[in-house]
């Protein structure tokens, strides 16, 4: 029996010592789907009664979303080359223009029509499937903006020539500011704007996004100091706009209100409305979930409550998907709030190492991108549920952690797409290693004797 278990855990050992791309990230995505699981189970008993369901089942679907998801990245990581994502990514942005122009215009093509998620227009019904459009565009953006800043830099955006050379009023399309206006800038605006249809809070995550990979990414400061200095006017015309009263009751006047926290007012219209009316139950489950999330993280303490011992899992109402970080540290603690800052960190900081050993411009954007969007979501959802001042509290979920079919593959396509660049990478590394030259020469017996002879 012994012998038999060392043999299960040598076979183990062996396979992990043949996979070519990071363990590092590989066992990041383990660690984090493991906690799924585990979570969601505990976390969802509230999310039972609204199915008439009951938590064992929904963590056997879970279960089946964790395998389909775990398979999506071994499948991208084995099966999966950078010259395919590179031809992908060139569609990216004409891919998101075309999925966020059916939701704004609110369109129905029968198989595939615009769906609403309390009354915002935020997802697909396709097939009668629901598909959460900000998930994908936020990953369809990154690969877009690796392929522009890529072609960018070796000048090789064919269009643009093509129409130089055809037409002499489009020459200008040959100057480097054009092409980063059209090619990089305007994609960004386009695709900030419609999200913004639908979410501001989901417009300024997916646009902070996208800013900070194109200024990693070696974008001029200037360029982008621009960018930002214009989305902060636009925010104050349309911030004087409401304090005027001509946004009353938009999506902008629900940002005001999370990013400003406004509970005390929250609680006005709670205690002024009817009992049972519409503003009534929007102002009580306005309340519960942050307010829930912050108790939950003070109940919690050092050590948790432990596991199944949670009681705001039955008062949040989506603690199990916006406050996952919250439900996590009631019932384990600052100890698993460490956990999961770890893996983050972790994964932050190795994707940081893989970028570096990446021989090709495109394939550092790519990571450098993917990276930042993982871990700051992750911050993101983690500042949400401790209440950071002027962090809005958006929906974002924590990455391969949270309930949401959704979400959870899009990240299990993620970390398929890191740990197939990883592998590329790091053949990249031990090629060049084996085809440099040694610092010193190394020499046989026989020629170090004639060399010290002579």
């Amino acid at each position: 029996m012994d012998q038999d278990r060392k043999d299960k855990i040598n076979s183990i050992w062996t396979v992990m010592d043949r996979f070519s791309g990071d363990k590092v990230i590989l066992l990041v995505a383990l660690f984090l789907m493991l906690i799924s699981v585990i979570s969601v189970f505990s976390s969802t008993p509230l999310l039972a009664l609204e199915l008439h369901s009951d938590r064992m089942s929904i963590m056997t679907s879970q279960l089946k979303t964790v395998a389909l998801g775990f398979l999506i990245m071994l499948a991208l990581y084995y099966v999966g080359r950078v010259e395919w994502y590179r031809k992908i990514s060139m569609l990216g942005f004409a891919i998101s223009f075309a999925i966020l122009l059916i939701l704004v215009f609110n369109l129905n093509f029968g198989f595939i029509k615009a769906g609403s998620i309390n009354g915002a227009r935020r997802i697909l019904v396709v097939a009668g499937k629901q598909i959460h459009v900000y998930e994908f565009v936020k990953v369809f953006m990154i690969m877009y903006l690796g392929w522009a800043l890529d072609t960018f830099k070796n000048q090789g955006f064919t269009s643009a020539e093509f129409l130089a050379s055809k037409y002499t009023r489009m020459e200008f399309l040959r100057k480097p500011i054009w092409q980063k206006v059209i090619y990089i800038y305007f994609p960004i605006a386009v695709t900030t704007l419609m999200v913004m249809m639908g979410s501001n809070s989901s417009a300024i995550f997916i646009g902070g996004i996208m800013i900070l990979m194109i200024l990693v990414g070696g974008i001029d400061f200037r360029d982008v100091a621009i960018m930002a200095a214009a989305l902060v006017i636009g925010f104050g015309v349309m911030f004087g706009a409401y304090k005027a009263g001509l946004l009353q009751g938009s999506r902008f006047e629900t940002l005001i209100s999370r990013i400003t926290n406004d509970d005390d007012a929250t609680m006005q219209v709670l205690l002024n409305s009817p009992r049972g009316s519409k503003d009534y139950n929007a102002a009580r489950d306005e309340l519960k979930q942050p307010v829930g999330a912050l108790l939950a993280i003070k109940e919690g303490g050092f050590f948790g409550k432990g596991i199944g011992n949670s009681t705001q899992k039955y008062a949040v109402p989506v603690i199990f998907g916006d406050y996952m970080f919250s439900f996590i540290v009631e019932e384990t603690g600052l100890w698993g709030a460490a956990l999961l800052i770890l893996l983050y960190f972790s994964l932050l900081a190795r994707g940081t190492m893989v970028a570096k050993e990446c021989d090709k411009y495109y394939d550092k954007m790519i990571v450098t991108g993917l990276i930042i969007l993982v871990t700051g979501q992750a911050f993101m959802h983690m500042a949400v549920n401790v209440h950071v001042p002027l962090v809005p509290q958006t929906g974002q979920t924590l990455p391969l952690v949270s309930h949401g079919t959704n979400s959870f593959l899009v990240f299990s396509m993620v970390f398929g797409i890191l740990l197939s660049i990883s592998r590329d990478a790091r053949e990249n590394m031990a090629r060049r290693e084996a085809e440099a030259e040694p610092i010193i020469e190394h020499h046989t017996d026989d020629e170090w004797t004639q060399n010290t002879s002579v």
